[in-house]
Formats: C-alpha cells, structure tokens, sequence
C-alpha cells in the first residue's frame, strides 16, 4: 500500500496503540534548552528517576542567556541566572551533551543540532519548543512537546501521542528575485489562515522546495507551527545528504554507506494520498511584511491592508490588531516608519540569512536614531560570518553585532525593545508585546529587514538587490 513520507516515519516509530486511542511512538533523540529543560532536569532530580538513554540528550543554552559581549551566567531577566546553572547541574549529573555558553559550539536549539548532524532524516526528535518543527526540514519526525513530556521522554524514550492527518503543500514554479522561503511561508499562512494546518503534518514539496538550500527549507519547517501544524517534513535528497557528510554527530565510514541508503528511500510513494493538498504557484509570491499580530496579517510589501479578510478565522482580530498596531486599512505597508530592525532567531539567523541581509547593507548606513541588532544562529554562524567580515558589513552599518541566542525573538528572555518602539523582525511571532511592551513587530525576511534598517521605513529589498 502506498504510503505519505509521515506515515512510513510513524509506522517505523509506532510501539503499540493504546487503548485511548493514542499511539505510544518511540523516541530516538530529545533536545533541551534552558527555560524549559530545566524543569524537566529538576523534576527528574527530585523524584530519583534516571534518563533512560544519555547519549542521545542533548542541550543548549539559548534561550535566556545574555547576548552582550563578555556574557555570563548574569542575565538581563532577573531569574535566569538560575535556569542557567540548574541546567548545567542536571545535565551534568546526568551526562548529557550540553552545548554550554563557553563552548563555541553553543547556539539556538534549532540551529545547533542541524550543524552538528544531530538530527538526520528518518529519526523522531522532540524538544520542549514549539520550533523544533524546524528540524523536519532533514525529513525527521521533529516536534515540540511539554516539559512533563519531556520528561517522559527522557525516561521512557517513548511518547504518547494522537496520530495527526497529512497535508502536502506544493510550491511550484520558480521565485522570483528577492523573494525567499520566508516569504513563502508568510503568504501560505496568510492565504490559508493561522488555523489551517491544525490536526495536520505538512510535507512541503514541488520545485521551489527542491530549489532551495537547506537553510531555506529549515525556514520554511520552522513557521510549520504559525500554520498551528503538528510539524513540518520535506523529503531528504542530495542537498540533504551534502549538508549532513562531515557533521560530527553523523555517521562515518560503512555506517554514512548504509544511512544514505536508507535515507535515499525516504519519500513518499508516489500513488499515497494525503487528507488534504494545497497547490501555490510561485508567481504569486511577493516579499511579504506582516501587518498585525498574527502571522496571517501577512501581504505583499507593496500591497494594501485589507479592509476586509475572506475567512472568518482572520475577520475576528482585525479590528483589535489594527487598533494595536496603529495602523488603518486600506493603508500602504512600504513606506511605514519603524524605529528597530532585529536579524535573528531559529527562523533566520544561519550564513545565509546573515550574507543576504549583508549584501544590502554593505556600502550603507542605517538610518540615524535607529536600533539594529543582529544575533547569529550560533557560535559558528557568527565565527563563519567573522571569517567571510560580515561582522565588519554590520557595524560599519550601524548593527549591534551579538553573540548567539534567542535574544529579541521574545519578551520572555529579559531583553526588550521599548514602549510601542515599531520593529521590523526576521524572527516567526509578531504576537502583542512579544519583543517589548506594546512592542508593535512586523515580521519579515533578512533582505526585507536590512533594506528597512537603511532607509529607516518597511521597504521592498528588491529596490535595493
């Protein structure tokens, strides 16, 4: 019988049904970062129980820790020091890989485990984070689950879960210049509303998948979620295998031989059938900017607000978003003043993003008053743009060069722009106060964002490629 790529990855991880209803699914790695993980460690501790298997545990440190210069474990949100150190206590009591804020290694979760090969395409991955759908970029079963779960996991290396529908998302045709896999995602989501991919797994395919780097793909899985999907998977291939060859945590010798074999059959048959297909012709895609609090308040840059949505998931916050955002309909986007511009986060902080949003900036200067801060991915995103001087691009430029981490992407962490100020973002939520207090974000693509950071207004990046 025919079968989705997600259906042969769930069949190959299913240990039993249960009686519930749900499917108990085997485990192969699990991921933590510090806001959540610590709890996980911590509750562990404290009951007396072991991880079952420590070395395929792995943790970051990401999410609260200071981006300044010369960091330590003192962090701008006043608790963090000790999520931190309670990390660092309970991985190392447990023997688990932790990728520390000394290592060179450390980074955003997301970012890290692709680098190093961790994730490999047919495996399960969890993480107590939403974005860990980024990872099915490699074709992995890779989602985000509670840190009770997590603790399940961790001990068990099996989960509970209610088996999703499938969805396949084609993006066919070619992309036009300047527009990127952010823009794809944004317009997906726009078009089809923050709520429609509930219940579903998405496999993302069709020619401008196929297209693009593996970076791209990871940005394209990473906002799976924003579509309120399980996760997002794009079937392996050479582009897959190629980025994975070297990584430290892959396979070597007749152990790469065998892996490539079996990831070279990771794919859907091609009679399968999915409970539900979108098409979206490329053509239509522009660079999008987001307009509200939702990543379905989503138009092309030289677009309108719309005075009115055709759906009635997006009718029902328009008002409010608008109010919120201080903006009315039938408004021109481009052209908006903004006060900061941030490049960063699991969405896009990798080489790439960091060398397009360069290629705009090189020669220019932001606009003065303006506050520009871009955050690398990791520690060996931010070595490799030092090596190539894109480090040099942004702060002649006028950016605040950081070292890796969540940073700006949310409140939460300590780190905030101020009262109302008006971001132009490359992270994934533009949800209310998620940078700063009333903070109002526009999310949108590094080229989008570093064009905006010079002419200090939401401008078209392809007025400036």
């Amino acid at each position: 019988m025919a079968q989705t790529l997600f259906e042969k990855l769930w069949q190959e991880h299913l240990v039993e049904k249960q009686s519930d209803g749900t499917d108990l699914i085997y485990i192969d790695r699990v991921f933590l970062h510090e806001r959540t993980g610590s709890i996980a460690l911590s509750s562990l501790r404290a009951d007396g129980r072991k991880i079952f298997c420590p070395e395929q545990v792995f943790c970051c440190m990401d999410h609260i820790v200071d981006t300044y210069p010369d960091r330590s474990d003192e962090t701008t949100m006043p608790s963090g020091r000790d999520f931190i150190v309670a990390t660092r206590e309970g991985a190392h009591e447990a023997g688990l890989t932790l990728f520390d804020l000394d290592d060179p290694r450390q980074g955003i979760v997301h970012v890290v485990s692709p680098e190093q090969g961790i994730v490999q395409p047919g495996i399960t991955l969890v993480c107590p984070d939403s974005h860990t759908c980024t990872q099915g970029a490699f074709g992995a079963l890779a989602w985000g689950i509670g840190s009770s779960e997590a603790e399940h996991a961790l001990v068990t290396k099996t989960l509970r879960v209610s088996k999703p529908k499938s969805m396949r998302v084609s993006f066919e045709g070619v992309l036009a210049a300047g527009v990127s896999a952010k823009d794809m995602i944004l317009h997906l989501i726009a078009r089809f509303g923050a709520s429609g991919g509930s219940g579903y797994v998405l496999e993302f395919s069709g020619s401008a998948v196929a297209d693009l780097c593996m970076e791209g793909r990871m940005t394209l899985c990473n906002m799976a979620v924003e579509f309120s999907a399980f996760t997002g998977l794009i079937a392996p291939d050479h582009k897959t295998i190629d980025y994975l060859r070297g990584k430290p945590y892959a396979p070597v010798g007749t152990l790469w031989d065998d892996a490539v074999q079996y990831w070279q059959q990771l794919s859907t048959d091609k009679d399968a059938t999915f409970d539900r297909e979108i098409v979206i012709d490329c053509t239509d895609i522009e660079p999008q900017v987001t307009w509200g609090t939702s990543p379905e308040h989503a138009i092309p840059i030289n677009g309108l607000i719309a005075t009115a949505f055709g759906h009635e998931a997006q009718a029902s916050g328009y008002d409010k978003a608008l109010e919120y955002m201080g903006l009315t309909a039938g408004q021109a986007i481009a052209g908006q003043p903004i006060d900061c511009v941030f490049i960063g986060s699991c969405t896009n902080a990798r080489i790439s993003d960091l060398r397009l949003a360069a290629s705009i900036l090189r020669g220019n200067k932001i606009r003065p008053g303006m506050r520009a801060i871009c955050v690398p991915g990791s520690m060996q995103v931010k070595a490799q743009a030092e090596i190539e001087g894109l480090d040099r691009i942004f702060i002649d430029a006028g950016f605040e060069w950081r070292a890796s981490g969540c940073s700006m992407c949310f409140f939460a962490g300590g780190e905030h722009f101020d009262f109302q100020q008006r971001v132009v973002s490359t992270t994934n939520r533009n949800f209310e106060s998620r940078q700063g207090p009333q903070t109002r974000t526009h999310l949108a693509s590094p080229a989008t964002v570093a064009a905006s950071a010079v002419t200090g207004v939401i401008t078209d990046p392809r007025e400036m490629l």
